[in-house]
């Protein structure tokens, strides 16, 4: 019966997530579908070779992977032989995925090598993905950002639209010069009044910013959508109308459907000081579960792929298992659409 509920709670999570066979992988919208637990993220490769193929297209004009719905078409690129030893991986311009799994294999089993990927595993392979992708966005804003080519970015050289007297004016409307000269300095570490490529990293993807100030910038705002009465602070009803289902999702599927506290339970354990408000400081230990980013849910996604792959059960994926699955390492379908797309900091450039 457990088993049956987690499989539910699975499939109802991720019934948005589409898994074609190989045979339909080119010419697909691979990002038509919404994918969400309760948000919209763009699920990390988790092939670094086709990574490597997207960046390259979106370089040549063919793609755009971060904003676009269109997918990747290895039949008609003309420059998969450009990217190293890619060739040897392609036979009519389809990718043969089985020795792409045999490559990768051995480079994900490695704590320790026994020839079982574990989970701890396989999310530490999705973790140096995904943060390779941060840093390869980042990367990219920077270069066309940094007009003075001098390593950091300066607020109106990413927000050029915002002019001497709108900063002064400090209006803290979302997407106001206020609110984003807030933002700015908050990932200002070193105060020095511009951002190195780690502070332009926080401020470009906040939800994985390791950045107090920016958590608790984060926790503000989610605050604001939840705060009924507007005095700052979340009272029951509101943690309970507002962040509790979010939380649930998140927690049902990190436990498998067991001992997830109910909803007056969770207040009660993160109201600390008994006033029965919460207030950011007492939200903080459930950020990853109101805000996640993309290295968060690296940890759901290899959830998933084991539930789907681990054919024995034995919380493992052997190679054949992976072999058998491979299709879900490479067709997953997901959704690049804005549509109630909840993001409280970048739709207003």
């Amino acid at each position: 019966m457990a088993n049956a509920v987690v499989y539910a709670f699975i499939a109802t999570a991720f019934f948005i997530i589409m898994v074609f066979s190989p045979s339909r992988q080119h010419g697909r919208d691979h990002r038509g579908l919404n994918r969400r637990l309760g948000y919209e993220f763009r699920i990390t490769n988790f092939d670094p070779l086709v990574s490597k193929l997207e960046r390259l297209a979106e370089n040549r004009g063919q793609e755009d992977p971060i904003n676009s719905n269109t997918s990747f078409n290895f039949e008609n690129s003309s420059f998969v032989d450009e990217v190293d030893d890619a060739y040897e991986y392609f036979s009519e311009g389809k990718l043969n995925t089985t020795l792409r799994l045999y490559i990768l294999f051995p480079l994900i089993d490695k704590a320790p090598t026994d020839g079982m990927v574990s989970f701890k595993e396989l999310e530490a392979w999705f973790e140096h993905q995904a943060r390779q992708r941060l840093n390869y966005t980042t990367q990219k804003e920077m270069a066309s950002r940094d007009k003075d080519v001098d390593g950091a970015i300066a607020f109106n050289e990413y927000l050029p639209q915002f002019f001497k007297e709108d900063i002064e004016k400090n209006g803290m409307g979302h997407g106001e010069a206020g609110w984003w000269k807030e933002q700015f300095d908050n990932a200002d570490i070193d105060q020095s009044g511009s951002l190195s490529f780690d502070e332009f990293k926080g401020f470009l993807h906040p939800e994985d910013s390791g950045n107090e100030k920016i958590q608790k910038w984060l926790l503000r705002e989610k605050i604001k959508r939840m705060d009924n009465d507007g005095d700052g602070k979340l009272n029951f009803e509101e943690f309970l109308n507002h962040a509790y289902d979010i939380y649930k999702n998140y927690a049902d599927f990190e436990s498998r459907g067991a001992n997830v506290p109910t909803a007056e339970e969770k207040f009660a354990e993160l109201d600390v000081n008994k006033d029965k408000l919460l207030v950011v400081e007492e939200l903080k230990p459930i950020l990853g579960y109101l805000h996640p980013g993309e290295l968060t849910y690296a940890k759901y996604y290899t959830s998933y792929l084991i539930h789907e792959a681990d054919d024995n059960k034995d919380e493992n994926l052997s190679l054949d298992e992976m072999l058998n699955h491979e299709h879900i390492f490479y067709n997953t379908v997901f959704d690049e659409s804005k549509e109630d797309y909840d993001d409280d900091f970048h739709d207003e450039l």
